[in-house]
């Protein structure tokens, strides 16, 4: 072993590892106790545990910062294949335990996570992600780490979706790029019934913008605002959407990774504040017929050596090569893209004409009618926006296809086609067809197979994801499918 690697693992130990052991180690390790070695985390394992090479000096900044917010119990959260966050509770004592040598848990009973045979998985912390749970109880303060996953061998978890942004990300900044997002989180709050369960009755009857501060719904957007202020949250607008009782807030952009966490978190702290004033938030596209559903438009640039690198004051419409090559990506992969940010068979009753959101391919440096805007600021606010994801999306998931595509698009100089500057949905299907505009896939089962056909982007998801997507999409579209709906039991029941 290498004499700095050696001083590494001595440094970075809590527990000194002698000399001794090393000589033994050297003599034995390929046959008993390999070393897995990966970006930004080595660990050295021994008789099947492993000792972090997180320094103590981290490891008591932490320890301390709990002591100091008076925390009681550790949430340690991760988001399944779906999105949806989970967590396990750890009292602060077991902290450091976590810190070290990661806490144990069955992944098969997560969904998309692992198979009976194989489940035993490692959460472990990323402590820049330390929050206090700002509405927890003063006696009992909650604080909260986001995991990542990792095997019982040391190796990253493959079906992880933080792993696979981390790995677009880095390949990203391998060439120098930041990517950077600004999600828009749309959502409606409905009323519960006696018994606490969630209904579609609405809350209130505003459009947009509309102020109405008797209303509890102004309450659930003010708590939110407030309590994710707390936890490092840059919110840069809030306000009543268009259709009755729905809400958008808005982060200002940063880095892929962090943002991702911040949705899942986002989506967890709106739900729990929702029911404390008596209300459902939820986030399904299309919750009641007949009105504008609930979208999550992602704004997205590229930065390079501190410069936005998709503004260019001397190119068309002010926008970089590397602009027009990355929406060039985008546009030629958003057919699988799209199973991806809109993975549920309700996100296809959003994706029609009439509610403002996307329908037909193209892009444009006007109309909202395109699939991707680019919004007229410029400088360092130059950025794309991709307007079809919803909120029902795993983000680390979207972002980290959303990002190969781009890239792809600028490693191939993918010319976009010319931007749409007219509303598509009062062009004529002869004029879409003229000018090269194809359709969105019109429900899941199309986006799956677009997806399943897409080389580029199942190679970034990999074969583990794929295959989990796929058996979650044939599972939805059959139970979907032998379902009888209400609008079935209208349509026949009197008629036939």
């Amino acid at each position: 072993m290498p004499q700095k690697q050696k001083e590494a693992y001595y440094s970075d130990s809590r527990t000194p590892f002698p000399e001794y052991a090393f000589t033994l180690f050297l003599s034995l390790e390929e046959q008993f106790f390999p070393v897995c070695s990966t970006a930004g985390d080595k660990r050295l394992y021994f008789h099947g545990e492993y000792m972090s090479t997180m320094v103590s000096d981290e490891i008591d900044r932490v320890l301390a910062r709990l002591e100091e917010d008076k925390v009681r119990s550790v949430l340690l959260q991760f988001s399944d294949l779906e999105g949806k966050p989970k967590n396990v509770a750890i009292p602060t004592k077991q902290v450091e335990k976590a810190l070290t040598g990661g806490i144990s848990f069955d992944g098969s009973s997560i969904q998309g996570f692992a198979r009976l045979e194989e489940s035993d998985m490692v959460l472990r912390p990323e402590t820049s992600t330390y929050q206090v749970i700002p509405w927890s109880d003063a006696d009992y303060r909650v604080a909260r780490f986001i995991c990542n996953v990792y095997t019982t061998h040391g190796e990253p978890f493959t079906g992880d979706p933080r792993y696979i942004l981390r790995e677009q990300m880095e390949k990203a900044a391998a060439l120098g790029y930041t990517f950077n997002v600004g999600p828009e989180m749309e959502f409606f709050l409905f009323r519960q019934d006696e018994f606490g369960r969630p209904t579609v009755n609405l809350q209130d009857h505003g459009g947009y913008f509309d102020q109405t501060p008797t209303d509890p719904g102004e309450d659930v957007r003010r708590d939110l605002v407030t309590q994710l202020s707390e936890m490092g949250f840059n919110i840069e607008a809030s306000h009543h959407e268009v259709a009755p009782s729905q809400h958008e807030i808005d982060f200002t952009y940063g880095d892929a990774l962090s943002m991702a966490d911040k949705v899942v978190t986002f989506k967890f702290a709106a739900k729990t504040l929702a029911l404390k004033r008596g209300l459902h938030a939820t986030f399904m596209p299309k919750p009641i017929y007949g009105i504008n559903g609930s979208g999550m438009h992602v704004n997205c640039s590229l930065m390079k050596d501190g410069q936005n690198v998709f503004f260019d004051p001397d190119g068309e419409h002010q926008l970089s090569d590397d602009a027009r090559y990355f929406i060039g990506g985008l546009l030629k992969h958003v057919e699988g893209i799209t199973r991806i940010a809109n993975p549920t068979v309700n996100s296809y009753k959003r994706l029609i004409p009439g509610y403002e959101a996307p329908v037909y391919i193209g892009w444009s440096t006007m109309n909202r009618s395109a699939l991707i805007r680019v919004p007229s600021p410029r400088g360092k606010s130059t950025r794309a926006e991709l307007r079809s994801p919803d909120p029902t999306c795993n983000p680390y998931l979207t972002f980290a296809v959303m990002l190969a595509a781009g890239m792809e698009g600028i490693t191939q100089k993918i010319e976009p086609p010319e931007s749409i500057d007219k509303n598509i949905f009062k062009m004529t299907e002869a004029e879409r067809e003229a000018e090269g505009i194809r359709c969105l896939p019109q429900n899941l089962r199309e986006s799956n197979k677009a997806l399943m056909e897409d080389k580029l982007l199942c190679d970034v998801l990999g074969e583990h994801v794929v295959s989990q997507i796929q058996r979650l999409a044939d599972l939805e579209w059959s139970d979907f499918s032998r379902s009888i709906t209400d609008w079935e039991i209208k349509r026949y029941l009197a008629t036939y």
